[in-house]
């Protein structure tokens, strides 16, 4: 059973209401140009709005709908002329104009092709802010397009470039140029007359994936929008993750300067080119049972089946009034579901254990519930398919990997811990589960709890240490988070642990550590500590031998890799370059698993505090090397970061 990851028009999250509101705001004036906004963070549901405001309008027949997705486009060529040329090819298509309305569909091709000209000849510049074309310029822009043919590597075949020329010559006449925002207005009159011939009272444009679109890709199709925001009887609404759209602006305009301006410039670009923005709100505890229940309720009785549809319409009512419900009861459930309730109690069961803190770690985003979910239900099947039986539950399992996905380095704790017990145990979590330290604690309201986040960064209280208590377990007990995390059913402190160590050997092979490593192992798990603690360790890590070294670094880059997140430094870093300083040899290695990292993943820290561990001519030349490449290919943090290390380093610092 697999969560589909589709944008769909059947509505869980109850964003209906969102595509309802922006198609009445729509259809209140369709005469009137409009730019909306749909923002959300990746994975929010902005896909599946936009189905749902093209389903609702569909059946209007004076409207007409038209979809682009700019990274489909990204690659391909031009997206400001790809946008234009696909929304009027759309136009023509649907409203079959190419023989009812001739004149016109020539008049504006013709228009479109004196842009694609424009365009291609690199010194007219497609913008409301360029110049005359004066005889010179288009002397000069033919002679370069006829040079081009001498050079193969350069052009598809000849016969392109003479019609390219031709049409170059015939529509840029020395003797009638024009400014290039005259051409712009004849193109919106000539889409205007395109409009009414085709009988459309509106055309509805649904912009999508912007943010997924390089800079160039997306700041291209937004020039080609405003082309179009005065043309009456237009619309556009444009789904993007707003944080994006404003850092491709920045880098469009980096002559900007970097204080406040390119984000004050940003800011003042979008919101003079979308009037109306709409935001989606993340889930929260009640919304995320809710769609935890209807998703994995769907996946066993299919989106069609009928029961289910009237368990979507009570779950509405629901989504209505978050906060006075707690999400869907069982009773609920049978009333809507009736005989067949009984086949997905699991849903209920798996949406009330997880959902509280499932919505705190992922910030209720959709995409990322679908995820983890997808990864449970994947690892329960292959688990039974393996022979594991009644071995692995599957609340246990939803538990365990509640810790890995959101408190790694809690989770190799316990994964090493009952990886080396004889019956799979983790005793120091036994002791944290134990009842009478609930007891002990004072009852907490639902709204006071602590956002879930990796362990690393979840802020520790100082508690007095019970005598003979691990650090370990100070260190959890210090953690609300993680105390919370216990506190849900079912205890694992006395289960057998094992079988879900092998379920999750897709990301480590705990057992293999302990028979590998033997009596490294200890040396190992003292390096992923913090970054304070590891730096004792550097006097003894000397007396270690070269194999041994390479052999607790080995395990450090496999547990780092595993983490498979790279925004904040993860576990093992910090003994890691303590390590490194220790054996020099080493520097090959750590060098190697930073060039392999996945730098479109990582945060700022993986381009500095490498200056004390990587020397010598041929180790810092490829640190170098590997800045530069951050700078161009990284995150958008880690490009500012790798950029200003390098400078540093060039400067001496």
């Amino acid at each position: 059973m697999i969560l589909p990851d589709n944008e769909t028009s059947v509505d869980l999250l109850n964003n209906e209401a969102i595509a309802r509101t922006i198609t009445e705001l729509l259809r209140e004036r369709p005469e009137q140009a409009i730019t909306i906004g749909v923002h959300g963070d990746w994975g929010a549901g902005k896909s599946s709005i936009l189905e749902m405001i093209e389903a609702s309008l569909s059946p209007t027949p004076d409207v007409l709908c038209v979809k682009f997705n700019g990274w489909r486009f990204q690659g391909f060529e031009d997206a400001k002329i790809a946008l234009i040329e696909g929304i009027v090819t759309e136009l023509v298509a649907e409203r079959s104009l190419a023989t009812n309305a001739g004149e016109a569909v020539k008049n504006i091709f013709k228009r479109i092709d004196w842009l694609k000209v424009a365009r291609r000849g690199g010194g007219l510049a497609f913008t409301a802010l360029s110049g005359v074309p004066l005889p010179e310029h288009i002397d000069a822009v033919v002679g370069s397009v006829k040079k081009a043919i001498g050079e193969p590597g350069e052009l598809l075949t000849r016969e392109n470039y003479e019609a390219a020329i031709a049409g170059m010559s015939g529509l840029l006449k020395p003797d009638d140029s024009k400014r290039l925002t005259e051409e712009i207005s004849e193109f919106r009159k000539a889409f205007r007359n395109l409009l009414n011939k085709a009988g459309v009272d509106q055309l509805v444009v649904l912009i999508d994936d912007l943010d997924r679109c390089l800079p160039e890709v997306a700041i291209e199709t937004l020039e080609a929008v405003r082309l179009f925001v005065f043309t009456e009887h237009t619309a556009f609404v444009v789904a993007a993750d707003e944080a994006m759209i404003e850092y491709s602006v920045r880098k469009h305009f980096p002559e900007l300067p970097d204080t406040t301006g390119p984000r004050d410039y940003a800011r003042n670009y979008l919101e003079k080119l979308i009037q109306v923005p709409f935001r989606i709100p993340s889930l929260g505890e009640t919304e995320t049972r809710i769609y935890v229940t209807l998703l994995l309720v769907g996946a066993e009785l299919g989106e069609e089946d009928t029961e289910y549809q009237k368990l979507i319409k009570v779950a509405r009512q629901h989504l209505a009034k978050p906060w006075l419900s707690t999400g869907l009861s069982a009773a609920t459930v049978r009333d809507a579901l009736g005989a067949k309730a009984a086949s997905v109690s699991n849903a209920l069961t798996l949406s009330d254990q997880i959902g509280q803190i499932l919505a705190s770690g992922t910030q209720g985003n959709p995409r990322q519930i679908k995820r983890f979910l997808n990864t449970l239900l994947l690892r329960n099947q292959t688990a039974r398919a393996r022979g594991f039986g009644d071995d692995v539950k599957l609340p246990v399992l939803a538990k365990l990997m509640l810790a890995e996905r959101f408190m790694s380095r809690m989770f190799d704790q316990i994964a090493s811990a009952a990886a080396k017990h004889p019956n799979g145990h983790c005793e120091d979590l036994a002791a944290l589960e134990d009842p009478t330290e609930a007891r002990s604690k004072p009852n907490k309201k639902r709204g006071d709890r602590p956002k879930v986040t990796d362990l690393d960064d979840v802020k520790t209280k100082p508690k007095d240490t019970e005598p003979n208590e691990s650090a370990v377990l100070s260190e959890w007990r210090g953690s609300e988070a993680i105390r919370d995390w216990a506190s849900m059913p079912p205890n694992l402190g006395a289960i057998d642990l094992r079988p879900y160590l092998f379920v999750a050997k897709d990301r480590k092979d705990y057992f293999g550590a302990v028979s590998v490593l033997g009596r490294l192992g200890a040396v190992v798990e003292r390096l992923m500590g913090s970054k304070l603690s590891v730096q004792a360790y550097e006097t003894e890590l000397r007396q270690l031998a070269p194999a041994e070294a390479g052999q607790v670094f080995e395990e450090l880059r496999a547990r780092i890799v595993a983490s498979d997140s790279f925004d904040t430094a993860p576990a093992g870093v910090n003994g890691m370059t303590v390590l490194v300083k220790a054996h020099d040899f080493l520097q090959t290695n750590l060098l190697d698993l930073l060039e392999s990292l996945p730098s479109a993943r990582c945060g700022t820290w993986v381009a500095s505090g490498w200056d004390r561990v990587i020397r010598g001519s041929e180790f810092v030349a490829r640190l170098d090397a590997l800045l530069a490449t951050w700078s161009e290919e990284g995150s958008t943090t880690l490009r500012v970061a790798a950029l200003a290390a390098a400078r540093t380093r060039k400067g001496g610092c």
